[in-house]
């Protein structure tokens, strides 16, 4: 599953906040955290994956390709971020709401910028989804993240 541009621009703006690095950090000193990457690391799936993407990077017309690639998703994702942003306020503001209003307002932000995605992103979604049905018995119950560098 290819990660939505959005979500590409947020997970860069959270690096550089140093509270969300610092729980990162609790987390992977965690002795479960360690095991269970451990499991993801060792799987035939993730050896295939990491060896396919090493492949590529050495191919400095597919490297430029997939910077060119990663450049257009987030500065799409910061886009939509953007256009998304009072929508954002606006809920952090309304603290008196409800849950479900609140969960409903989220699912209709991130749908909003769902279906600003190109429809070529779908496509390539639909065969990589393919490609981990494959792979999915060797692989721990975990999400799987892919920057779209394949």
């Amino acid at each position: 599953m290819a990660m939505n541009s959005m979500m590409l621009a947020q997970l860069m703006k959270d690096m550089q906040d140093p509270e969300i690095m610092a729980e990162a950090q609790k987390m992977m000193n965690d002795p479960a955290f360690k095991k269970q990457m451990e499991k993801v690391t060792g799987s035939q799936g993730f050896k295939t994956h990491m060896k396919e993407q090493q492949e590529a990077m050495k191919d400095p017309k597919k490297m430029k390709e997939m910077e060119e690639t990663m450049q257009k998703k987030l500065e799409e994702g910061n886009q939509l971020l953007d256009e998304n942003k009072d929508k954002f306020e606006a809920k952090k503001e309304d603290g008196a709401a409800d849950e479900d209003d609140n969960n409903n307002k989220k699912e209709a932000t991130v749908e909003d910028g769902k279906k600003k995605e190109d429809e070529k992103e779908a496509v390539e979604d639909k065969k990589e989804e393919e490609a981990a049905q494959t792979e999915e018995d060797d692989m721990p119950d975990i999400p799987k993240l892919s920057l779209g560098l394949n």
